[in-house]
Parts: C-alpha cells; sequence; structure tokens
C-alpha cells in the first residue's frame, strides 16, 4: 500500500490515506463514498467536494484587540488592521483519491521536477507552465527539479501571503514618509526639495525661483525673506512694498514745505527763497545776483523773499542831499528850526514770529561833541508800541523789538539822537531812518 497526504500551511494540516490494493482484480465499487475532508474545510454534498470554512464568519471574535480576521484556506490569520493582504483565488476543490486518477499518469522515468527528453531528463519550468502554487501575492522562481515562491520587494511572508511592509516605521526619510504596496516615497516639507538620493531634503532658494518679493528677497533655511528699499515698508501680505508717507510723520522735516516722493520726500522753498542743504530756506539777494529790475537812478534794496527798488535821492523839504543816503536841513531854513539837522537812511530785515525781547539794531553817534550828553528816542514810526530804545552809553544805543510781528509788513522808523551841551546851552538832534521790513516767513 502507499500513503497520499496533502499539507496545507495554516493553523492545522491532516491527512487522508486511502489503502489501495495491488491486486488489479478488485477495484473500487461504485457504493465506495469518501466524504472525510482535513480540518478547516466541510464536505459539499451538492458538488460533491471539499470546500473551505470560513472561520472570520463562524467564529465569534476569532481575533482579539486591534487584529483583524482573514480567511484562509483550511484556516484563518490574526494580523494588523493596517495590514495589506492579496487574497488567493479558490484553490481546485479536493478530489476524492482513487485508482483512476493514478492510472490516469503517464509513467514519468525522471525524477520530480524534470521530464524525458530523449535519451536525459530536462527540467521542467513550473513558472512560465503556470504548475506553480504560489500565491497571487507572491512571485515564481524556477529551481533545478522544483520552483520557489518568494515575496516581490517591499513584502514580507506571514504564512503563506505576502504582507506590505512599513518602511515608513525605520524612518528612511528625513522629513515626512508615506507608505505605498510594496514600496515608500519621501516628501519634505514647503521650502525643501528631495534631493538625488530620493531621502533627504535640501533648502530651496525661493529668490532664485522667483520669490514674489517686490523689491529685495533674501534667502532663510526653509523659506524666504522679503525687505524693501529706503523709503518703503513691506505691506500686510509679506511681499509687497508701499511707499512711506515721510511727510505726514512730522512737520519738521522741512523748514516750509515737505513733497512726498517715492521712496523719499523732498523739501521745497517759496518764492524768493532757494533750498539750504536739504530742508532749510535761505531768502535769495536778488540785489547781488543781479535778478532785480531797478531802473537808473534807483538803488536795489533786498528783503526777506524779495526786493525793492528805492530812489537814490531820498531826501524831502526842507532836507537836501549831501551824500547817497544822508541828507541835511540847513539851518538858514525856517523850516529846520525843530527838525532834526540831519537825517541817515537805512534799511533791513527781519524774519516774521522773531522771538522777543530781541535786540535788532545798533545806533551810534559819528560825531560827540566835548561836555555833550546825547539821550536816544524813537521819534516816530512806531505807533503801535512794538520796539523801545535801550540807551548802552553816551554815544550807543539798541532798537529792541519787544512784541512778534508777523509779515509780510513794513516800519519805518525815525531814531532820533539828542545832544546838550548845558556848559555852551546848545542842543542839537540827527535823525537815523530805518526801515524794517519784517518777511512773510520764519526763516
Amino acid at each position: 500500500m502507499r500513503s497520499v497526504c496533502i499539507s496545507l500551511f495554516v493553523f492545522r494540516c491532516a491527512c487522508v490515506c486511502a489503502l489501495l490494493h495491488r491486486a488489479i482484480s478488485q477495484p473500487p465499487t461504485e457504493s465506495d463514498t469518501y466524504t472525510e475532508c482535513t480540518d478547516g474545510y466541510h464536505w459539499d454534498p451538492q458538488t460533491q467536494h471539499c470546500k473551505d470554512i470560513n472561520e472570520c464568519e463562524t467564529i465569534t471574535e476569532a481575533c482579539k484587540g486591534e487584529m483583524k480576521c482573514f480567511n484562509h484556506y483550511g484556516g484563518y490569520l490574526c494580523l494588523p488592521r493596517s495590514a495589506s493582504v492579496i487574497p488567493a483565488p479558490e484553490p481546485p476543490n479536493q478530489i476524492r483519491p482513487g485508482l483512476d486518477d493514478t492510472a490516469r499518469e503517464p509513467y514519468n522515468p525522471c525524477p520530480s521536477g524534470y521530464e524525458p527528453q530523449g535519451d536525459s531528463c530536462m527540467d521542467v519550468d513550473e513558472c512560465a507552465r503556470d504548475e506553480h502554487d504560489c500565491q497571487p501575492s507572491q512571485e515564481c522562481f524556477n529551481t533545478e527539479g522544483s520552483f520557489t515562491c518568494q515575496c516581490p520587494g517591499g513584502y514580507r511572508k506571514v504564512g503563506t501571503e505576502c504582507i506590505d511592509i512599513d518602511e515608513c516605521r525605520y524612518r528612511y526619510c528625513q522629513h515626512r514618509c508615506v507608505n505605498v504596496p510594496g514600496s515608500f516615497s519621501c516628501q519634505c516639507e514647503p521650502g525643501f526639495q528631495l534631493a538625488g538620493n530620493n531621502r533627504s531634503c535640501i533648502d530651496v532658494d525661493e529668490c532664485d525661483m522667483g520669490a514674489p518679493c517686490s523689491q529685495r528677497c533674501y534667502n532663510t533655511y526653509g523659506t524666504f525673506l522679503c525687505r524693501c528699499e529706503q523709503g518703503y515698508e513691506l505691506g500686510s501680505d509679506g511681499f509687497a512694498c508701499k511707499d512711506i508717507d515721510e511727510c505726514s510723520y512730522s512737520s519738521y522735516l522741512c523748514q516750509y514745505q515737505c513733497v512726498n516722493e517715492p521712496g523719499k520726500f523732498s523739501c521745497i522753498c517759496p518764492e524768493g527763497y532757494q533750498l539750504l542743504g536739504t530742508r532749510l530756506c535761505q531768502d535769495i539777494n536778488e540785489c547781488e545776483t543781479g535778478t532785480h529790475k531797478c531802473a537808473d537812478g534807483q538803488t536795489c534794496v533786498n528783503i526777506h523773499g524779495g526786493h525793492q527798488c528805492v530812489d537814490a535821492n531820498r531826501c524831502q523839504e526842507p532836507y537836501v542831499q549831501v551824500s547817497d543816503n544822508r541828507c541835511v536841513c540847513p539851518v538858514a531854513k525856517a523850516g529846520c528850526q525843530d527838525l532834526p539837522f540831519s537825517i541817515v537812511h537805512r534799511y533791513m530785515s527781519i524774519t516774521s514770529e522773531r522771538s522777543v525781547p530781541s535786540d535788532i539794531f545798533q545806533i551810534q553817534a559819528t560825531s560827540v561833541y566835548p561836555g555833550a550828553y546825547n539821550t536816544f528816542r524813537i521819534r516816530s514810526g512806531d505807533d503801535n508800541g512794538d520796539f523801545y530804545i535801550r540807551q548802552i552809553n553816551n554815544i550807543s544805543a539798541m532798537l529792541v523789538l519787544a512784541r512778534a510781528v508777523n509779515g509780510p509788513k513794513e516800519y519805518v522808523l525815525d531814531l532820533e539822537m539828542v545832544s546838550v551841551n548845558p556848559l555852551m546851552s546848545y542842543q542839537t538832534s540827527s535823525a537815523l531812518r530805518l526801515t524794517v521790513n519784517v518777511g512773510p516767513y520764519a526763516f
């Protein structure tokens, strides 16, 4: 007799043995029936074959905890819920062993896994002939006289199944790992790109790749920064630069007027003034630059923001001109008795909003008589009391601005020096006619 054993690599295994008599004169009768199946299978009377039992349905809580039940031929598997299993097709039903099967097998004088070819035995490529029993998840490799079933790359064998290997558990990637069936892929955080080894991450220079900075771009590790030129500030989006209106921040940037420009500002001055440096305004002396339009017989007098043309002869009756700016009233004329003997014409210009009290003009006697006592006063022109005289000594005095004044405005002040000699009972006076022009601005 011989024993035929069918093995299943699952949780249970059993053998079905049939005793076959060598005597050909004793064949099996029609009443012989084989209904016994191996563990994990049950007899199907309808198909007259053994059929696999689905333990995942028939056994309550076949797998505990976080394990998931996977039905298998003749048994079942408990695997992690994250496991990926490629199911195998239904195996051929178990056929009742008998003499008819053995009788149909051709005689093979070669060892198992070989077949006769002429006078020699040649290896059978079970993989090419699809005569292997590898699972669909496995790969068949032919060997001499047999074959092997192996799992493809990225899978490991659990029982007879190939289970996907989670490569991300082994930290193959520098940043992020994404597991896929049979393999994995590495991904990088924003601002990085995958290196040539497909695992490491290297910094991306966004500035060279067209970062959306409107002006300056600075690359940093994993990101970039936008910066603006002087005179601009970064917008809320972090990319665009908008002009800074410097003029709105302070009223002291310019002495007169501030003009905002893209990325900067500039100062301008009113007519009659020119820019001194970058922010100050300076009066233009038209009399020196030759830009005045005074006629012949006139004298140009510069004032803040402009100029005046005055007649060269400014003497009025009963005075007569003795020099360019000096007039004398002769004693012989009857109208000169109560008037200063001489009048000297002077011009000056001051700015508006000048701090007070402020010394603005010094009066100096040009001739002094021995024994004479001199006093100084404002003879006319100060109707509002904006000025006063502070006498320094016997021969000089100071004209003081008593109240702040705003221009444009003009004062014509007669400053008189009265000389008295008590020994000789002699008294005389002379005047300085001072024209004070107040400019329109505080500069």
